[in-house]
């Protein structure tokens, strides 16, 4: 016959004393559990220790328990095959569900006071360009669940009260006690009945029907962010739907969309606007006024021989950085436009010009890659 695994002492599995306190052998086992749990450990002797810190937590935690412990040792779970804890049904668990299987609720014992949260909104908001770059303030509309005025979210008609819960008899739990090899098992599920909270209500308000809301429109007044951009969310902290019961409300997420605009293009912090110039401004230059975002005329200088595509930045006209100082800048591109519709006098004074200029060849500027420049080196070679 095999030899028996040489279990070690509960006390020193779990590092505390033989006259170590309830609180302190909790405390113990929770820092054990954190540390060897499967979710958080994934050392292969992770999983062991973590049923053996489990097992030694299960007889510790017990006064009858660790009473026969104390007296017989290990060999007081030994007789006619009588355990512990059913390793199968933790392991599964996630540490959250294992410490709420242990120590249940902290601070009470009777029904469970969980916070509920309402659901989250989302509203589509469009702007201009003009209200994106320098921040609005905007009202919008919409229709959501309102906290019964009638009961005041508590579900009940005005003068009720509601009444203990006779599924889970007002602990807000159900516990099911599992029979194993180990020994017993108590499973703690929420109540279906009433969700946790311990109580029903008995008369429901006719104004919501006991929900504790109503559908309503409501006004909501939203804060646009100079210098906010496509697809940015904005929260409303509490203005999503209120909770059942009193709870938390959730949040509204307003996401931002910016329409085209028709002279403006943003490109980062920057405002891009397309100048056409003529021939006769870009070979001789000029200078003339473009209009801002904001409404303003600012200057702008045309080197004479300006060539179509130049860039022209006008420092701090463009988009405010987003909760930030400062803003990007203005760039105005030039676009040479050649005349299509000219009259006789000037297509005489075109070719006029153009005799000036001398009969010159056309040839094409130099615009070798590097690689084609090293291929003629070594064509020539």
């Amino acid at each position: 016959m095999a030899q028996r695994t040489t279990k070690r002492d509960y006390y020193e599995v779990l590092g505390v004393s033989r006259s170590a306190s309830d609180d302190d052998i909790k405390k113990a086992y929770r820092r054990l559990a954190l540390q060897y749990h499967p979710d958080r450990n994934k050392d292969p002797e992770a999983t062991e220790r973590f049923k053996e810190c489990t097992e030694a937590y299960q007889v510790l935690s017990d006064s009858e328990k660790r009473s026969m412990y104390d007296r017989y040792g290990h060999s007081a779970f030994e007789r006619a095959g009588a355990g512990t804890v059913d390793f199968s049904n933790f392991v599964g668990l996630s540490i959250e569900d294992l410490f709420e299987s242990f120590f249940g609720t902290p601070g009470q014992r009777g029904a469970r006071q969980r916070v509920q949260r309402g659901q989250d909104l989302r509203y589509d908001m469009h702007l201009t360009l003009e209200e994106a770059v320098f921040g609005a303030s905007k009202e919008i509309t919409l229709t959501k669940n309102a906290t019964c005025k009638k009961c005041e979210g508590s579900g009940m008609e005005p003068g009720t009260q509601p009444t203990k819960c006779p599924r889970c008899d007002g602990s807000g739990e159900i516990r099911r006690v599992q029979q194993s090899i180990f020994g017993q098992f108590v499973n703690v599920t929420l109540c279906d009945r009433c969700n946790g909270e311990g109580q029903v209500i008995a008369d429901p308000c006719t104004e919501c029907q006991g929900r504790g809301v109503v559908r309503a429109r409501t006004t909501v007044e939203v804060d646009v962010p100079a210098g906010a951009d496509e697809g940015i969310q904005l929260r409303l902290t509490g203005q999503g739907e209120p909770a059942p019961r009193g709870g938390v409300p959730g949040h509204l997420y307003v996401v931002l969309h910016v329409q085209p605009h028709r002279f403006f293009k943003r490109q980062g912090n920057d405002l891009l606007l397309e100048m056409p110039i003529n021939i006769t401004q870009a070979a001789l230059g000029d200078e003339f006024s473009v209009p801002t975002l904001d409404g303003k005329e600012v200057s702008v200088k045309v080197p004479a021989g300006t060539q179509s595509g130049r860039i022209i930045r006008i420092r701090a006209e463009g988009v405010p950085f987003l909760r930030e100082h400062g803003r990007g800048d203005l760039q105005v591109h030039l676009r040479v436009r050649t005349p299509t519709d000219l009259s006789d006098e000037q297509k005489k004074l075109l070719r006029q010009l153009g005799a000036s200029f001398g009969s010159t060849q056309n040839t094409p500027t130099e615009n070798k890659s590097f690689f084609d420049k090293v291929k003629d080196v070594f064509s020539a070679g």
